[in-house]
C-alpha cells in the first residue's frame, strides 16, 4: 500500500489550498451574509480546469482522477462550503451524467461549456413526494408529436438558476412497464426552454452563497434527443451517479471538519483563560485530539473509496461509508469547534458559527445517514 499522493495530485492539492486561503477565504463570510452566488470564484475556477476535473481532455475536461478531484472539493470546503457544493454538484451531479449517459452529440454540444465553468449543470431527481424514495417519481413525460411534453416539479436542486447555469438533467416517468411499475428516464432541459421555471432560492439554514431551488415543469416541450440514455434506464442510472457523488460529498465533510479542527487550534492557542492558553487544558486537548485522529480516519475512508473508483472496481460500499462517516463527523467537529470558541462560536463574524451551520445538511443531501446505512447493509448481505 502506498498512502502518499504521486507529486501532480500533491500539487494540485497545496494549490487549491492557496486558492482557497488567497481567494475564497477573504470574502466567504461576505458571501454566506450576502447570499450572493460566487460568480468570480467559478470563474476562476474554471480557468484553472477545475470544474471538470474527472472527464477526458478531449471533451473539454482536465484529465484528472476521481482522488485529484475530491482533494481540490476537501480544500474547498476546508474553508467555505457554498464554494464546494457549487463545484461538487456541478461535477458529480451535472456533468457526470452527461459523460456518463449522454450521446455523442449531446457530449459533443454540451460538455466543453460545462467542464470550463462557462456553464453549470444540474441534477433534478428529488421531489416533494419523491426524496430517499426516488422511484415515487411524479413528474412525467408524454410524447407528442416527437417532442417530450414535461409537467411535474423538482425541489432542492443545485446551480439550477444562476445566470451561468446551463441545464437540468431530470427523472419523468414516461410510459408504463410490463410488470406495471413506472418507467422512468432521464431528460436533459436547457434553461430558457418555454414552461420550465426555476423557482425562488430557498431560505436555507446553511451553504448560503450556493443556489438551492424548486423547479417546476409545465407543458414544457423538449426535442425528443433530449433523452438521456436509453428509455426507461433513468433511476438505474442516476442511483449510478449518486454513487459517484458520494465521493464529492464525503470529501466535502472530511474538508469541513479538518477546517472546524483549524480554527478551534487556532482559537485554542491564543484564548487565555485562569493565566493559561486554553489549548494546555487536557479537556480542550482531548477535544482536538479526538477531531484529527477521526477527520483522518475519514479521509482515507474517502481516498479509498475514489480510489476504487478511478480502477474501476466496486466503489458502492466504500462510497456509502465514506459519506456516511464524514457527514456525521462533520457536525461533530463543527459542534466541538463551536463549543471550543466558547460565546464567541456563536458569534457570525467566526467562521466556525458558519460551519456548524453547513454542517447539518451532509447527513442529507446526497442520500441521508439512514439510506447510506441501507446501502451499506445491502452490501454486507444484510
Amino acid at each position: 500500500m502506498d498512502f502518499e499522493l504521486d507529486a501532480e495530485s500533491e500539487l494540485l492539492r497545496s494549490t487549491a489550498r492557496e486558492f482557497a486561503l488567497g481567494e475564497v477565504a477573504p470574502v466567504a463570510g461576505e458571501l454566506d451574509r450576502e447570499k450572493r452566488f460566487p460568480y468570480e470564484i467559478v470563474r476562476a475556477m474554471g480557468e484553472l480546469g477545475w470544474m471538470g476535473i474527472p472527464f477526458p481532455s478531449e471533451v473539454g475536461g482536465a484529465g484528472g482522477t476521481t482522488l485529484q478531484y475530491a482533494l481540490v472539493v476537501e480544500e474547498l470546503a476546508r474553508v467555505d462550503s457554498s464554494v464546494a457544493i457549487t463545484l461538487c454538484a456541478h461535477t458529480s451531479l451535472g456533468v457526470q451524467p452527461i459523460w456518463l449517459f449522454g450521446s455523442a452529440e449531446q457530449r459533443e454540444r454540451l460538455l466543453p461549456d460545462l467542464c470550463a465553468g462557462r456553464r453549470l449543470g444540474a441534477f433534478g431527481l428529488t421531489e416533494p413526494q419523491a426524496g430517499s424514495d426516488a422511484g415515487n417519481t411524479r413528474t412525467r413525460a408524454r410524447l407528442e408529436d416527437g417532442e417530450w411534453v414535461i409537467d411535474g416539479a423538482k425541489q432542492f436542486i443545485t446551480n439550477a438558476g444562476t445566470e451561468i447555469s446551463g441545464h437540468v438533467a431530470i427523472t419523468a416517468v414516461t410510459g408504463e412497464r410490463p410488470d406495471g411499475r413506472a418507467e422512468i428516464s432521464n431528460l436533459i432541459v436547457e434553461n430558457g426552454t418555454p414552461g420550465y421555471d426555476p423557482g425562488e432560492p430557498y431560505r436555507k439554514m446553511g451553504w448560503h452563497a450556493s443556489d438551492t431551488r424548486p423547479l417546476s415543469f409545465t407543458e414544457c416541450r423538449v426535442p425528443y434527443e433530449s433523452l438521456l440514455g436509453a428509455r426507461g434506464q433513468g433511476l438505474a442510472q442516476f442511483l449510478a451517479v449518486l454513487d459517484g457523488g458520494r465521493i464529492g460529498v464525503a470529501a466535502m465533510g472530511v474538508g469541513l471538519a479538518q477546517g472546524a479542527l483549524d480554527e478551534a487550534l487556532a482559537y485554542a492557542g491564543q484564548r487565555v483563560a485562569f493565566g493559561r492558553r486554553i489549548s494546555a487544558f487536557q479537556a480542550i486537548q482531548g477535544k482536538l485530539a479526538d477531531m484529527a485522529t477521526e477527520i483522518q480516519a475519514a479521509r482515507l475512508l474517502t481516498y479509498q473509496a475514489a480510489w476504487q473508483k478511478d480502477r474501476g472496481r466496486d466503489f458502492t460500499l466504500t462510497a456509502a461509508q465514506a459519506k456516511l462517516k464524514s457527514g456525521r463527523l462533520a457536525v461533530r467537529c463543527a459542534e466541538e469547534a463551536v463549543q471550543i470558541h466558547g460565546g464567541y462560536g456563536y458569534i457570525e463574524e467566526q467562521p466556525v458559527c458558519r460551519m456548524y451551520r453547513d454542517a447539518k445538511i451532509l447527513t442529507i443531501g446526497e442520500g441521508t445517514d439512514e439510506i447510506q446505512q441501507m446501502v451499506i447493509a445491502r452490501a454486507l448481505g444484510a
